[in-house]
């Protein structure tokens, strides 16, 4: 009985990843990209409304030494909700700040 119940759950696990057939792929519908050695720029978006956008800049001053990161990113979760973040990442480390809205985002 054991394996049976095994298998049943195998099996379901295995149709449940099935990813849904008749929805399209996501395809790249912008891509842009700058590095040099003072820091580096990157954006993208997909056809899905997911897209991302960072700026990297290297510091060496008196308050900080390195990388300093500031970009966001949004998707639309499974739930509808679209979803932005907002983040900076520098000497004081990884600070996000998160926007859940039910209307996409005008930025």
């Amino acid at each position: 009985m054991m394996k049976i119940t095994l298998f049943a759950l195998a099996a379901l696990a295995l149709v449940l990843a099935q990813e849904d057939p008749t929805k399209a792929p996501v395809e790249i519908v912008k891509q842009d990209s700058e590095v040099d050695v003072n820091g580096y720029n990157f954006e993208f978006e997909t056809s899905d409304g997911t897209s991302r956008q960072e700026q990297g800049d290297y510091k060496n001053d008196t308050e900080q030494q390195g990388l300093s990161v500031k970009g966001s990113y949004r998707y639309i979760a499974p739930d509808g909700q679209h979803i932005q973040v907002t983040y900076v990442a520098d000497k004081n480390g990884y600070q996000p700040t998160e926007e859940k809205t039910t209307e996409p985002s005008q930025s």
